[in-house]
């Protein structure tokens, strides 16, 4: 184990160990410094000297003199302080931050960059070594009187002028510790788009790789093992009709019995004697297998559930420096505020913990900014002085929940209601009558804000707009309180993965749709009697509200709905954007694992994302938000289609396409983009089977690729235009290969069509299909 280790290590250069160590103890530093400004424990200064000696040991061992300096002179701060003979004041943790964030910077580079980095930096090194040096003497913060004899005085729109050139000092150190981070990450940044990241980036990139593939592979076994049932199904079957075979020869037997033919009777009896087995032995067979299906169904699903975890990680990795910057961001608005931090260990799919940091930032940003008040005003109000956001992440429901409050001064709805109606954004009457969740709903507008003026912290607008798209995105919802006076809270909730969705499933158009159950309200069955409609608009009732009614056959584009009597439909929006989308068939809930669509195929509209059911059915997953921009679409252009009842419309003698594609997706996609024309498609896998399959069909049209197994497209095209009974059937090529001899090696052959994939869209295709058999009516 410990050879292995070592040979772990040795791919690494000493720049890069010495970038591992730098990391976890400048994190060592940060967290005890915060805590230690927060409440005096001498016990908690010993860990942050031991981060100190092992940053000075390994800064040596690389060469990093002046680092080497800065971490003795921040060790010895720590010894005094532990020693009782200095006091670590905010002011004082500045300069020790500020020093730690020079460590981390210089530790993220690389080692070409190191000496240019020192050479420009010494400066700023040394001063920050001076400053550490001269940390006793430092001015302790001025003390404030008891609230009951403050002053009211107006909250200062930035941090207060320091009184003392030393406190300039430390000023000028909170200042530029942010703005030494953020130049840390933007080298990093920068190092890893030139191709000079860490060297722990490209296997972090091959590891998140493996981990996709797992998910892959787990997600076919879990499949497999579903297809289990469908052979014990044909057991059963085979067993009922064994059992009537039996009871037949019983039948004979006791026939032949009353019969006086002796050897007829031994025969029969003979037969009847071996069939026993045979019972017996299907019986024990199909028993095994059921066995080994609930076997293989737990192993496939317990594989799944730890693949996921390995994907999962812990809530602190996302939000570590929160605490940091919500200290330094107050300092700068001269304010006191703490972060605490509840559930850091609840883990989070590393995917939407990277994805809403952001939106995270965002939120604590204005809490600070429009939420908190200055120690006098929260003095005034009996509130301490130090103001505090929390942040708790939990599993609730399934789902991963994130809650952010702060005891500040909340959102003056008022304000909002005033702000509202000056913008023209509603009449004075409606916004007088709007409640408190409708007005909080306009914070997530672009450019809405209750700033007076812009900073470079907030005014712009655009904070919690980021927010409600980014959570948005990832399937989760945002929802808004606020006590006007006592806080402010956000409250978000998303799935615990991306990996693996939960999804109702439905038949649209003969084939079989998924949406995320998180968007779906309810599911409903519809009467025609209940149908109602308006303006040529057709609803129903639910709950007291008219629900609008839409064909998702229409919306999607996949010609006329099936007539029914009934309609199952699903309830998905929310507000005035809420509608019941009206399906062929709910086959009901499975958990599948997400797989990207080909980028070759871009944005599909109405669609996300693609996955296989657990029959190996591949099935789109629907894009809720922008199937909704469909349907007010076709609302906008009047052309929403009524709900046909049963028996008044018959369906039309449609055009027949085979597609023939190895590729699973690129086969799928272009037979869901002619179904949505109205196409009648068949496929075949590769060239065998696409020769076999139109010789015994009646097609308009052969869509082939090239580059297929066992027969490629170009032998299928000759052997489709030497044929007699099929050489005038039109065969379209879509492949990857654009050089201009492939085009003529395709056309040369026969081809009537050739389509390059690189500019493949959907019009691309539809275009070239009525080009060559017009549209999907015979």
């Amino acid at each position: 184990m410990s050879q292995d280790k070592n040979d772990d290590l040795s791919q690494f250069s000493m720049q890069d160990l010495f970038r591992m160590e730098a990391e976890s103890q400048v994190q060592i530093l940060t967290d005890g410094l915060l805590a230690l400004e927060r409440s005096s424990d001498a016990a908690a200064i010993e860990p942050m000297m031991r981060a100190a000696h092992s940053i000075k040991g390994a800064a040596a061992i690389v060469g990093l003199d002046l680092i080497v300096q800065l971490a003795h002179g921040t060790e010895d701060a720590f010894i005094s302080a532990q020693q009782g003979k200095l006091k670590l004041t905010p002011n004082r943790v500045d300069v020790l931050l500020a020093g730690v964030d020079l460590i981390l910077q210089c530790s993220r580079l690389q080692e070409d960059g190191v000496a240019p980095w020192l050479a420009e930096n010494g400066a700023q090194i040394r001063k920050a070594m001076d400053a550490i040096l001269g940390i006793a003497f430092l001015p302790e913060p001025v003390e404030l009187p008891p609230a009951a004899s403050w002053v009211p005085a107006p909250e200062p729109a930035a941090a207060p002028a320091p009184a003392t050139p030393l406190a300039a000092a430390a000023e000028s150190a909170a200042q530029t510790a942010l703005a030494t981070r953020r130049a840390a990450s933007d080298t990093a940044a920068a190092n890893q788009s030139s191709g000079q990241g860490p060297a722990r980036a490209l296997p972090a990139m091959k590891t998140a790789q493996n981990y996709d593939r797992l998910l892959s592979l787990a997600s076919e076994a879990r499949i497999a093992a579903h297809q289990l049932h469908p052979l014990i199904q044909g057991l059963q079957r085979h067993k009922r009709n064994q059992a009537s075979l039996f009871s037949a020869l019983e039948d004979l037997h006791d026939a032949i019995s009353r019969v006086d033919d002796p050897v007829l009777k031994e025969k029969s009896l003979l037969a009847l004697q071996r069939s026993q087995p045979l019972k017996q032995f299907m019986l024990g067979h199909i028993g095994d297998v059921e066995t080994f299906e609930r076997r293989q169904l737990t192993a496939s699903q317990n594989l799944v559930d730890e693949v996921l975890t390995l994907r999962m990680r812990p809530f602190r990795d996302g939000v570590q420096h929160f605490p940091r910057m919500v200290r330094d961001l107050a300092r700068s608005l001269g304010k006191d505020v703490k972060l605490d931090i509840i559930g850091e260990e609840t883990l989070v799919d590393r995917d939407i913990l990277s994805r809403i940091e952001s939106p995270l930032n965002h939120i604590l940003r204005n809490a600070i900014d429009h939420g908190m008040e200055s120690a006098a005003t929260r003095g005034l109000a009996g509130k301490p002085a130090t103001g505090t956001i929390t942040m708790e992440a939990r599993h609730r429901a399934g789902m991963l929940s994130i809650e952010i409050s702060d005891d500040g001064r909340g959102v003056d709805l008022e304000k909002i209601r005033r702000t509202v109606a000056e913008r023209k954004m509603a009449s004075e009457a409606m916004a007088a009558a709007m409640s408190e969740a409708e007005l909080l709903e306009f914070l997530f507008l672009p450019a809405f804000s209750l700033k007076d003026g812009i900073t470079e912290i907030s005014g712009r607008g655009v904070g919690l707009d980021i927010v409600h798209d980014t959570i948005r995105q990832q399937n989760g919802t945002v929802r808004l309180e606020s006590e006007f006076g006592k806080g402010f809270r956000t409250s978000i909730t998303l799935p615990l993965t991306q990996s693996i969705v939960r999804v109702l499933v439905a038949d649209i158009g003969g084939e079989a749709y998924a949406l995320p159950i998180v968007k779906v309200e309810r599911v409903v069955t519809v009467p025609q009697s209940s149908i109602h409609t308006l303006e040529n608009k057709q609803f129903f009732e639910m709950g007291g509200e008219h629900i609008g009614l839409v064909s998702a056959a229409q919306a999607l584009e996949l010609g006329e709905m099936q007539q029914q009597e009934e309609l199952p439909a699903i309830v998905i929006g929310s507000g005035s954007r809420r509608y019941a989308l009206v399906v062929d068939r709910i086959r009901g809930e499975e958990s599948l694992a997400v797989q990207a669509i080909d980028p070759v195929f871009g944005k599909m509209r109405d669609i996300s994302s693609a996955a296989l059911l657990d029959n190996g059915e591949p099935v789109l997953i629907l894009d809720v938000p922008d199937l909704l921009l469909s349907i007010e679409k076709l609302l906008h252009e009047g052309s929403l289609a009524q709900m046909a009842r049963a028996g008044l419309a018959g369906r039309r003698k449609m055009k027949r396409i085979l597609v023939v594609d190895d590729s699973l997706t690129v086969r799928e996609m272009e037979r869901k983009l002619l179904l949505s024309r109205g196409f009648e498609v068949d496929i075949a896998i590769d060239g065998i089977d696409g020769w076999n399959v139109v010789r015994s069909g009646d097609y308009d049209l052969v869509i082939t690729d090239v580059d297929m197994p066992r027969m490629d497209g170009i032998e299928l095209v000759s052997l489709i235009k030497k044929d007699l009974n099929l050489h005038k059937l039109p065969v379209m090529i879509v492949s990857y290969k654009d050089r201009p001899e492939d085009r003529a090696r395709g056309l040369a052959a026969g081809a009537d069509y050739y389509l390059t994939k690189g500019s493949f869209h959907d019009e691309t295709l539809l275009d070239a299909v009525a080009d060559l058999i017009g549209d999907a009516a015979r």
